[in-house]
């Protein structure tokens, strides 16, 4: 392990003061091993000291015969990150039954040394994992009691990571079949899996088969509010990412259906069309006939004037050349 590289983490706690329990820091890696930083206060007759403790994150899920061996140190910073205060190196050995270590500080020392400048505390801690002592033995169904449920080595960090930051959310689970409660964690586990994927790589069925699943997770009993609210956050960001193609789909099906009833309109209108254009057709034959029969009529009448004024021209020419034969005899 001696090419093993050193991994440093810093953790900040805002309102140090108002703090009252231990508090743990995020987990972090360091040799293939999950860590975490626990700090506290403590009292005793001398006074009030800073714990500084390293610990291996979940140790209950730690297989038999686990144990390393880790060279670590602490630092304490300002707020521009400048080192203050420093320990010495240790080189501990962590195993199931002794999982943390570490160094106290007087509280009044370093709040003299500017420590918990606007009540901040930052502490530093380098970790070097310099010898695997033991790595267990550990079959793939080994499972373990935690908090009333069996469950697989492999699942361990995960369990234990959700009981660390939601203490409370399995007490009030009814059931005591062991087989049962093992089935719940089982598909809370792959619940919080699909909510922890990118939101655009579900489907929608995948998102309401999680609504069904913690439906009857909270039935049963536990207290999930904290993924019902995951759940609300990843559906929004789902429906935001595919929103634009749900609106084309709609869009592309209205236009289909628009179509479609344009077609069935173009078929009445093409048969409304064509019985109008019959009906004028047949409307103009009856106009032509009807002018035929007018323009003959008007013909006949018109002969039958220029008849009877040509008749009556020719009765006043006769009239007249007879008028003219009588005056001429009266002249002689």
């Amino acid at each position: 392990m001696e090419n093993e590289e050193r991994t440093s983490f810093t953790f900040e706690i805002d309102n140090f003061s108002e703090k009252g329990t231990a508090i743990s820091s995020p987990t972090f890696s360091s040799g293939s091993c999950e860590w975490l930083i626990v700090v506290s206060t403590r009292v005793d007759s001398a006074c009030e000291s800073l714990c500084l403790d390293l610990g291996v994150a979940y140790p209950e899920s730690l297989r038999l015969g686990w144990k390393r061996r880790a060279r670590f140190s602490f630092s304490l910073l300002n707020q521009s990150c400048k080192e203050l205060q420093r320990t010495s190196e240790s080189c501990s050995l962590f195993f199931a039954q002794k999982s943390r270590w570490g160094w106290s500080f007087p509280l009044e020392q370093i709040q003299a040394n500017g420590v918990l400048e606007k009540n901040k505390l930052r502490v530093k801690v380098e970790v070097k994992v310099v010898e695997v002592v033991d790595e267990g033995v550990v079959t793939g169904n080994e499972t373990f009691d935690f908090h009333g449920f069996q469950v697989l080595c492999s699942q361990a960090a995960s369990v234990s990571q959700h009981f660390r930051n939601y203490p409370d959310f399995a007490v009030n689970v009814r059931t005591k079949n062991q087989l049962v409660k093992t089935t719940y964690m089982n598909i809370l586990l792959g619940l919080i899996e699909t909510l922890n994927k990118p939101p655009d790589s579900l489907s929608e069925t995948e998102l309401n088969n999680a609504l069904s699943e913690l439906l009857e997770l909270t039935e049963a009993g536990f207290k999930l509010n904290w993924l019902m609210k995951k759940l609300i956050e990843v559906s929004l960001e789902w429906t935001k990412e595919n929103g634009d193609v749900c609106r084309v789909q709609v869009l592309r099906e209205h236009i289909k259906n628009l179509e479609v009833e344009m077609e069935k309109e173009k078929a009445k209108y093409d048969k409304k069309y064509w019985s109008l254009r019959g009906l004028l057709w047949e409307l103009d034959d009856e106009l032509r006939d009807e002018q035929i029969k007018t323009d003959t009529e008007f013909l006949r009448k018109a002969a039958k004037d220029l008849r009877e004024a040509v008749v009556h021209s020719w009765n006043e020419l006769k009239a007249r050349l007879r008028f003219a034969d009588l005056r001429n005899e009266k002249i002689e």
